[in-house]
């Protein structure tokens, strides 16, 4: 386990890194609670590391100069850096200024210079660190191996450490390839609009949004879904689990779909057909003026 400040001589307690501030609801979607006032955080150890008293002492001192949060914001305040088993150990204080604890995900973070050049990037599952209280700081290790550092040389004072938050690109349709053929421009283009006025997915999200369904005269059940992906990475769907309810809530049809080579991209939505033959359908005459689709459990 990496300790802190291990290099650092009792007669020179400094602060080596400099300070990022985000807004809690750019990060983490949490708007929190209006307050005027600025929050100054309280030192919080985390029970997951083992801090000598001399350590935790000086902690304390940095901690207690640290400048004021405003108010529903997260921080990340550097404290240390040094490389140590051909790693670069970057130490700050993860800041909370909201008013109830959070918990982090996994996050990408960049290791900044003083004139802003990227010096390392490594994307961190920061649920480790475990609960965030409420208003308090929260001292960790980022390491950084040799693959994730992008500059030969690395200041030791001047630096920060920073959220890489992703920009925000517009949510499409992305339509199969035969589905792009075959389908009437006018149809594609009414699909992207809807597409486009639909509410926004949260991050990593998947849902299915039911277009239409309807029986064919053999008794078939032809249902068009819409496979909406809110995540930053494409997703492969080699088997689906479907379940179709009418407006009553009961049970219509119930099947599994192989699905091959089947891609939804990264924030897109893709249309689909799924046919149930008859057999898999269980009622005859639904009421199909409402219904939806979902994934069915395995019973």
């Amino acid at each position: 386990m990496f300790s802190f400040f291990k290099r650092n001589k009792k007669n020179n307690i400094e602060k080596q890194g400099d300070d990022s501030v985000i807004s809690s609801q750019e990060l983490i979607d949490e708007e929190g609670t209006v307050e005027e006032q600025e929050v100054h955080t309280v030192l919080v150890l985390p029970p997951s590391l083992t801090i000598p008293q001399e350590s935790e002492y000086v902690l304390r001192f940095l901690n207690n100069e640290l400048p004021p949060l405003k108010p529903n914001q997260i921080s990340l305040a550097g404290i240390e850096l040094r490389t140590e088993d051909n790693k670069l150990i970057v130490s700050a204080f993860v800041r909370n200024s909201l008013a109830k604890g959070i918990h982090l995900s996994e996050t990408s973070l960049l290791l900044i210079g003083p004139n802003g050049e990227q010096l390392a990037r490594k994307v961190f599952n920061l649920a480790d660190i475990g609960e965030i209280p409420a208003k308090s700081s929260v001292p960790w290790h980022f390491v950084f191996e040799k693959s994730d550092v992008l500059s030969e040389s690395i200041p030791s004072h001047g630096w920060k450490l920073a959220f890489e938050l992703r920009k925000t690109e517009t949510h499409r349709i992305d339509f199969h390839e035969t589905w792009e053929n075959a389908l009437p421009q006018e149809e594609k283009d009414k699909l992207r609009k809807m597409v486009e006025g639909l509410p926004a997915l949260k991050q990593g999200e998947v849902n299915f949004l039911g277009l239409q369904a309807k029986e064919t005269e053999n008794g078939d059940l032809h249902v068009t879904v819409l496979i909406r992906n809110g995540n930053t990475k494409n997703i492969q769907i080699h088997q689906l689990p479907l379940l179709v309810e009418d407006a009553s809530g009961a049970v219509v049809a119930k099947g599994v779909f192989t699905l091959d080579n089947f891609e939804i991209k990264a924030n897109t939505s893709k249309p689909w057909t799924f046919i149930f033959p008859k057999e898999l359908v269980l009622i005859e005459k639904p009421d199909l003026s409402k219904w939806k689709v979902s994934i069915a459990e395995n019973n």
